[in-house]
């Protein structure tokens, strides 16, 4: 049972969200042979202010 865990930083509109797993879930059946229904897919949406790059935290 695969389990992948999609972080972002900022926000995804739901259209954008149903892509990323339908597409997630196509490439893991396609490549490693596991079916749809046995692929769990997570997306955490953390705020840009969390995240950090080169040491400078990412503008809001």
């Amino acid at each position: 049972m695969p389990y992948i865990n999609v972080r972002v930083a900022g926000s995804l509109t739901q259209e954008q969200k149903a892509e990323i797993v339908t597409d997630i879930t196509k490439t893991m059946e396609r490549v490693a042979g596991k079916p749809p229904e046995a692929t769990y897919i997570v997306i955490d949406e953390v705020p840009r202010t969390n995240w950090a790059k080169k040491g400078e935290l990412l503008e809001s």
